[in-house]
């Protein structure tokens, strides 16, 4: 939680010692002159309390909005019936879940035997609050690492994010390129005519939500249908492959989406 506010990120908490934790732990510590170890010890939670000592956790109330529907099925890998069905929230808990940057998982191990589908019910949340990033003017990936990091206009490290670079069969480019534009809440469209992967067929519109095959935005790179987007499965980021581009949690796409500007620099390493 301390690190997801810095923002050296562990993509989705799940109070695992995972590898996206380990390198978020390893990034930080660079940054800080800690060392490059991926263990956290006192000396590392002393500068992130030093950084931000509020609470770690909270108790709030759900509201109506919270628990509201219309909730979608699983987005599943048929495009088309992602199409049909919608790929909105699939529970009241998924929504819960993603806003305080959480797996489903810890939200029901804090809060054993809680109801999340009923309104005025009390839950223990990560405290996850986030400043906004200062302007980004560099945008480094490292698809080996799994990771991107975003740099300020002096150089200094802005955020470090878990990232899906990438995969053996539809590769990321390599080299330099550039931020063209941001789309939030974007479309996703699926046309074989001009995409190398997928089941071919019939082009496929799939409409905006936040499990979208690109999540809750779209930033755009200037080669076509390469782009930094967000997820429907904020577990999977850093751990498997993508069709080329590269995948964030919704939450960090989102964060970094509003501190880039087209022609900020993006080079793949």
């Amino acid at each position: 939680i301390l690190l997801d506010r810095t923002p050296f990120s562990p993509g989705e908490i799940d109070g695992l010692d995972g590898s996206n934790l380990r390198r978020a732990v390893t990034a930080y510590r660079q940054a800080h002159g800690l060392g490059t170890s991926g263990t956290a010890d006192d000396a590392l939670l002393q500068a992130l309390i030093r950084d931000d000592d509020r609470p770690v956790t909270t108790t709030l109330q759900l509201t109506e909005a919270d628990v509201a529907g219309p909730f979608s099925p699983p987005p599943g890998d048929d495009l088309q019936a992602q199409a049909r069905n919608g790929v909105g929230y699939t529970s009241a808990l998924e929504r819960l879940a993603e806003r305080v940057h959480a797996s489903p998982a810890l939200l029901q191990a804090l809060n054993p035997g809680v109801a999340f589908d009923r309104a005025g019910q009390a839950v223990v949340v990560p405290v996850v609050d986030r400043p906004p990033l200062a302007p980004v003017s560099r945008i480094e990936i490292d698809g080996r690492g799994n990771r991107l990091t975003a740099y300020g206009e002096d150089g200094a490290v802005l955020a470090v994010f878990p990232a899906t670079v990438g995969s053996s069969d539809n590769p990321s480019p390599r080299g330099d390129l550039k931020v063209s534009g941001v789309a939030r809440a974007p479309d996703y469209t699926y046309d074989p005519a001009k995409l190398s992967y997928g089941p071919g067929g019939k082009k496929v519109v799939v409409p905006a939500g936040p499990n979208n095959p690109v999540g809750a935005v779209w930033i755009d790179l200037s080669r076509e249908s390469y782009g930094i987007h967000g997820t429907p499965e904020p577990s999977r980021v850093g751990k498997t492959a993508s069709h080329g581009c590269v995948r964030l949690t919704n939450w960090d796409a989102q964060i970094l989406a509003a501190a880039v500007k087209p022609g900020v620099e993006v080079k793949f390493i």
